[in-house]
């Protein structure tokens, strides 16, 4: 929990880009898995147990608490890799684990690691909360509670004082922001009975993103449905209504992405990380509220509604295969060289031009996400207005690249 009583912003790293990116950003604290064991196993690189004492310095730098994801269904033979995993990540001074299974749950407390409850536990009660605080400081709430509900339980919490491990009242979490699955908690069986890929052991398939005919099979006759993606939720967002979100008693909002790319994890972060302070700050607004929302959906988004926090009884469908972003990157080549005192990067055109006056976004594993407009440049060591491919380009920079950091160009999807 952060230390100015504000509302924990909690975001994803699927990688060092996306790792950096919410640092840079505003985040709070960040999650992240390490090879198979997490629920997004096959959706991202992930990170390698040996990348862990890096993840928990970078995070300690800048004051970030950082959690390890840990939540997929756990067998037999993975018990001994969870314990070497859990060690690995205690010595690394990792903040937290997040977990579903009641053997890693065990496992972290016996070496005093701070637990935090996933959602795939579906925790929906005060009762339930109570008997995970014997285990758990920080719970999250099942996706399926309306924020009334929530309040209750943050209000009961306090009332009755329950405390976690830590001796501290228990934290409540919910999902703030990203992808929603169509089961309840994201326990979902369809791609395991369609290709033996179990979502529940983070290898999902993602059958429900993709495009069904729906038939008879008496008669054969395809019904027809004004909506083909009929199990493809639109993703949430909380932003409009942060104020009753953080009025709630929660204490940590989770943004969901550790599939997507950095630049999806700046821009979220970000905004959200301005749409909490302005709440404290009393400037909250329908139209800063506007102008957030322009931000989010130039980004990976099947569009937007509000979950069941509202109160919902039915989910909202996406209409469409993929991305609703209103823009898109393309490849445009590599950084080669950085000339510190003068600020400058130096990049080797591989793909499509670039020219002043373009927006463009360089990523790196230490660079994370970096957007700027292009206002001059050389090209081949001349004052140019344009470099196309083959071409080196130069030109001045905010902040420090790195050999092989990636340039693209952004523009309207």
């Amino acid at each position: 929990m952060t230390t100015n009583n504000k509302i924990e912003l909690m975001a994803p790293a699927g990688s060092f880009e996306s790792l950096q990116a919410a640092l840079d950003n505003g985040a709070d604290s960040i999650y992240f898995g390490v090879e198979q064991l997490n629920m997004r196993a096959r959706s991202t690189v992930n990170f390698i147990v040996e990348d862990l004492p890096e993840i928990a310095s970078r995070c300690t730098i800048k004051n970030v608490r950082s959690y390890l994801t840990l939540n997929t269904i756990i067998y037999d033979h993975d018990l001994s890799v969870v314990k070497v995993l859990l060690n690995k990540a205690k010595q690394a001074g990792i903040t937290a684990v997040i977990a579903s299974d009641q053997a890693v749950i065990a496992m972290a407390r016996a070496i005093a690691m701070e637990v935090h409850i996933s959602t795939q536990l579906n925790v929906t009660n005060i009762e339930t909360i109570k008997f995970y605080s014997l285990f758990a400081d920080t719970m999250v709430l099942s996706r399926e509670l309306s924020l009334r509900q929530v309040k209750k339980i943050t209000d009961q919490i306090e009332k009755e004082q329950i405390k976690g491990p830590n001796g501290n009242l228990v934290e409540i979490e919910i999902f703030g922001h990203g992808a929603l699955c169509m089961a309840v908690s994201g326990k979902c069986y369809l791609s395991l009975h369609s290709h033996n890929s179990s979502a529940n052991r983070g290898a999902c398939k993602q059958n429900c993103r993709k495009k069904y005919t729906v038939i008879d099979q008496e008669t054969g006759f395809e019904i027809e449905v004004d909506n083909e993606y009929l199990m493809s939720p639109k993703d949430l967002c909380t932003l409009d209504f942060l104020d009753q979100v953080i009025d709630s008693g929660i204490q940590v909002l989770k943004l969901e992405g550790r599939g997507r790319a950095p630049e999806y994890v700046a821009t979220v972060t970000k905004t959200y990380r301005e749409a909490i302070d302005s709440y404290y700050e009393g400037s909250f607004s329908k139209r800063k509220t506007a102008i957030w929302m322009e931000a989010l959906n130039t980004v990976y988004n099947r569009g937007f509604w509000s979950g069941y926090y509202l109160g919902q009884e039915l989910g909202e469908w996406s209409d469409i295969p993929g991305s609703a972003a209103t823009q898109k990157k393309v490849y445009v080549g590599k950084g080669t060289h950085y000339f510190p005192k003068a600020e400058v990067g130096l990049f080797k055109i591989e793909a499509y031009d670039i020219k002043i006056g373009d927006k463009i976004l360089v990523t790196g594993p230490s660079t994370g996400a970096q957007e700027m407009v292009i206002d001059e440049m050389f090209v081949n060591d001349v004052v140019g207005d344009k470099a196309s491919k083959g071409d080196d380009c130069s030109f001045k920079l905010p902040f420090r690249i790195r050999m092989s950091d990636k340039l693209y160009k952004i523009v309207e999807a």
